[in-house]
């Protein structure tokens, strides 16, 4: 089944690249963009990239290494203040004064 008509790329296209990617880095984290630069091809319309995702999905080499699955760290609240210091809105910089 053609997945990408831009580029022209089957299901069997992506599920081979998929393949050939791990087999040749058990450890690599396998992408989208990835699978388009080892087809030899790039995204055009971008139509295509939700039927790619599942096709990539279906896949039973795609899984993420065991080693590399706990590398995300979960952000809380209270980490997520982005560096800023305690009263950087405008309206709290207002009440201050």
């Amino acid at each position: 089944m053609i997945v990408c008509h831009c580029m022209a790329i089957s299901d069997n296209d992506i599920r081979a690249a998929v393949d050939w990617m791990r087999a040749a880095d058990p450890a690599t984290v396998i992408t989208p963009g990835k699978v388009y630069r080892a087809l030899g091809r790039r995204a055009d319309c971008g139509g295509c990239l939700p039927l790619f995702l599942d096709t990539m999905r279906e896949c039973d080499t795609l899984a993420v290494p065991m080693n590399l699955r706990s590398l995300r760290r979960a952000t809380t609240q209270e980490n997520r203040d982005e560096g800023r210091f305690q009263g950087y809105r405008l309206s709290e910089c207002r009440a201050a004064e």
